[in-house]
């Protein structure tokens, strides 16, 4: 029995055996178990009905793209998904009420899952100096309190904007419009943090950090790599898409330190094999790799490739393409035919029988596509790995043609299109030059602050006033005390949010909470009902319309609460209609079409059925590298080493998880029920380290700072993972990131790989 939102859940722990396939009835059943203890029946409907429909409410939960128009399933979303959406059209309600009985410092002691539970925000609330409670103030003082810290500041620079991927195109183009105008790039993004590595490396080699690949691609493509992904929790429409490309002969291999029930076998519930029958085998091939090895993986085969091509000259390598296309091919060549043999066997932990194998398939395949999610961003080598991947596919001609490509997955459903909107702290001076075009200022030049440099800047005293639009920076952060250290330290917190979480317990002097509208509901404007836009996956924006009752009168819309607070902030400081852009959302979109490439007649395009799908250069053969063509780079690696009587963790999610946000404390594709305090390990493991099933440990970082982050009181889960590697849910594991761990190149934090100690708790007297 579901507990009352007023109670924290039990942690008792209970193990079962790791499911070996996913989704079925039982998804089914979950999806709607949870939407209807959230909310009505016709709310819930309501939501599953219209969700990814054309004319609907977009997920908002991750970020995989739709089938197109006329082969959409009624039902065209997943257990997750329906749970993310009626998580955000609960019948719950946060009031004053609620926040005269809980004082903050109470609140902060809370866990996620209950802070959630609490259900929707409904006003404006203030935290005033000196004071333990949140109490109602007016949006017009509000917004006036903010506007007045950010005028007082004494540079712009002094102030930080981060934003999710819950936020609309249009509310990030006004966000990033409104901070320029303002006068600093301090635009850090959830992208900082999840796959800034994938941004770095393909910019670099191909000219855009985009990928490259269609739904349709992946459909029709003979091979698939699925590298540090788990679609079966993450994002379960992959499957599906799987699913089709398998019905059309494709092999695929799926490259993961740990088993995933998703990759073993899927059963679509949508599909009559899939309630009654065994459903579909994803992974032809599962190569269970050591944590980082994946740079080293690519390494070896692309090494067995320029030996392919020197034992059948001609056959192996697609010359045209190298030719025409590439630059800095021999340089590449000779780095890879030196790369030993033991070290990419040491590093990944597989054999070269494995790896030769993958080869063979290879070579079977006309048309490959690599995806990969944050089991290849969140490393120490991130960026080298993409780059390492971007030069597999080129070897054999694999980018800019059909069912081919590069597929980096994104788990957040508009995180691409905050960076088409221009969120980001170091935009190319193009997008400023249009930005100053268009609207008659001139935008800062000096490259803003992304996440981790945001927080290391207000641990140092340098950032005054954090705006928060949308998510939940403390707990999406690394160094979660370092982190939350560095927010206190602001004179000013402030956070638009649909719902209650931790950040709102980690406060500067002052602190505002600013509720807006979720993308469920209704939007109604000065000109009447307005729709938003977004951008999955594979580069398509479409429409999400809200169909809902707002939860409170006194909720505004993003849109509206940053056309006010610029308005009150800018003081005409720009010509810039805010008033306008209040009142139609269609107004920003047309400003939009005259920035932004290929969202010419935007408001007109985007509303026919699928929207439009932006143009990717890497498909007309055109690469806007520093060289005019897609660059082979030469990837340098040292290994991740865990001392004796250490062990290699990752940070993941749990199955009933959003991002930061867990829904239960059940991982039932893992088999783990009732706590999320868990550290999977290798049975070998455990029993070398002498310890046992169900043992509680602190996990314990080594880094070079020798300063000890320490998990604490974490139960021993035997588990099927590769020797030597562990892990743990995130975000109770990200203490345990350091914040100065980060990626080559990308700044991104390293939650996966970080070496930890597990040190047994004192037994303490029953």
């Amino acid at each position: 029995m579901k507990k009352s939102p007023s109670e924290e859940p039990d942690e008792r722990l209970t193990v079962t055996p790791p499911k070996e396939w996913a989704a079925g009835v039982p998804a089914v059943t979950h999806a709607l178990e949870y939407s209807l203890q959230e909310t009505s029946v016709r709310r819930a409907g309501v939501t599953l009905l219209t969700m990814n429909q054309v004319g609907g409410i977009d997920c908002p939960g991750c970020a995989w793209a739709d089938p197109s128009p006329g082969h959409r399933h009624l039902n065209e979303y997943c257990e997750n998904g329906a749970k993310h959406i009626n998580d955000e059209a609960t019948s719950r309600r946060i009031t004053t009420d609620f926040f005269r009985r809980h004082t903050v410092s109470e609140l902060g002691r809370r866990s996620d899952l209950w802070l959630n539970q609490q259900g929707r925000l409904t006003e404006p609330m203030v935290k005033r100096p000196d004071s333990d409670h949140y109490e109602p103030i007016s949006w017009y003082d509000a917004l006036g309190l903010l506007a007045e810290e950010l005028k007082a500041l004494d540079s712009p620079d002094e102030a930080v904007f981060y934003t999710s991927g819950r936020v609309s195109n249009e509310a990030a183009f006004l966000l990033q419009l409104f901070v320029r105008a303002f006068g600093t790039n301090n635009l850090p993004d959830c992208s900082n943090m999840c796959h800034e590595s994938s941004g770095s490396a393909l910019h670099e080699t191909l000219g855009t950090g985009k990928g490259s690949v269609s739904l349709e691609d992946l459909h029709h493509a003979d091979l698939i790599f699925l590298v540090g992904q788990n679609p079966g929790t993450n994002h379960p429409r992959q499957l599906s898409a799987l699913e089709e490309a398998k019905g059309n002969g494709a092999r695929i291999i799926a490259v993961n330190p740990l088993p995933e029930a998703g990759l073993l076998r899927f059963k679509n519930p949508q599909k009559p094999h899939g309630v009654v029958g065994r459903g579909v085998q994803i992974a032809d091939r599962f190569l269970q790799i050591r944590s980082g090895g994946d740079l080293a993986l690519f390494q070896g085969l692309n090494r067995l490739l320029l030996e392919a091509e020197d034992s059948r000259p001609g056959t192996v390598l697609d010359h045209d393409f190298v030719r025409s296309h590439t630059s800095g091919f021999e340089e590449f060549s000779q780095h890879a035919r030196n790369i030993a043999w033991e070290d990419i066997l040491t590093a990944t932990s597989l054999t070269r029988e494995e790896i030769e194998a993958v080869r063979d398939e290879v070579l079977r395949s006309k048309r490959i596509i690599v995806c990969w999610a944050m089991g290849v961003t969140q490393q120490k080598h991130g960026v080298p790995t993409v780059r390492e991947i971007v030069n597999f596919l080129m070897l054999r001609g694999n980018l800019g043609r059909a069912g081919a490509g590069t597929c980096p997955v994104r788990g957040h459903s508009n995180v691409q299109g905050d960076r088409t909107m221009g969120i980001w702290e170091r935009m190319p001076d193009s997008f400023l030059d249009a930005l100053q075009q268009e609207f008659g200022f001139e935008p800062p030049r000096a490259h803003g602050l992304d996440s981790v440099n945001s927080i290391r800047a207000m641990r140092e005293g340098r950032i005054k006033v954090f705006l928060g639009v949308a998510g939940n920076f403390v707990r999406a952060a690394p160094d979660s005390a370092v982190t939350e250290d560095a927010m206190r330290r602001c004179r000013l917190t402030a956070h638009i949010s649909t719902k209650l979480n931790r950040s709102h317990t980690v406060c500067g002097r002052t602190a505002l909470i600013l509720p807006t509208l979720g993308r469920t509901e209704l939007d109604v404007q000065a000109t009447g009902e307005q729709f938003v836009t977004v951008e999955n996956s594979m580069s398509e924006v479409h429409t999400s319309h809200g169909r809902l009752k707002p939860a409170s009168k006194l909720l505004l819309s993003e849109v509206a609460i940053l056309s006010r607070l610029a308005r009150r902030t800018l003081d005409g400081k720009a010509d810039i209609p805010w008033n306008e852009f209040e009142a139609d959302y269609g107004a920003i979109r047309d400003r939009i079409s005259h920035v932004v490439p290929g969202l010419h007649d935007f408001s007109r395009r985007v509303a026919r059925p699928g929207g439009i799908r932006l143009p990717n250069p890497v498909n007309e053969g055109v690469f806007n590298t520093s060289v005019g063509k897609a660059l082979f780079t030469c990837n340098a690696w040292v290994m991740s080493h865990a001392p004796e009587g250490h062990l290699l963790l990752q940070s993941l999610r749990s199955h009933d998880q959003w991002n930061t946000i867990p829904y239960t404390d059940n991982d039932r594709y893992r088999g783990i029920h009732g706590s999320r305090r868990v550290v999977l390990v290798n049975p070998q493991d455990v029993s070398q380290l002498g310890l046992a099933e169900g043992q509680r440990v602190d996990l314990v970082s080594v880094w070079a700072d020798d300063a000890e982050r320490r998990a604490e009181d974490f139960a021993v889960v035997p588990y099927p993972t590769t020797p030597g590697c562990a892990a743990a849910y995130y975000p109770e594991a990200n203490v345990l990131v350091p914040l100065d761990s980060v990626a080559e190149t990308s700044n991104q934090p390293t939650a996966k790989g970080i070496v930890v100690r597990l040190e047994p708790r004192a037994t303490r007297p029953e």
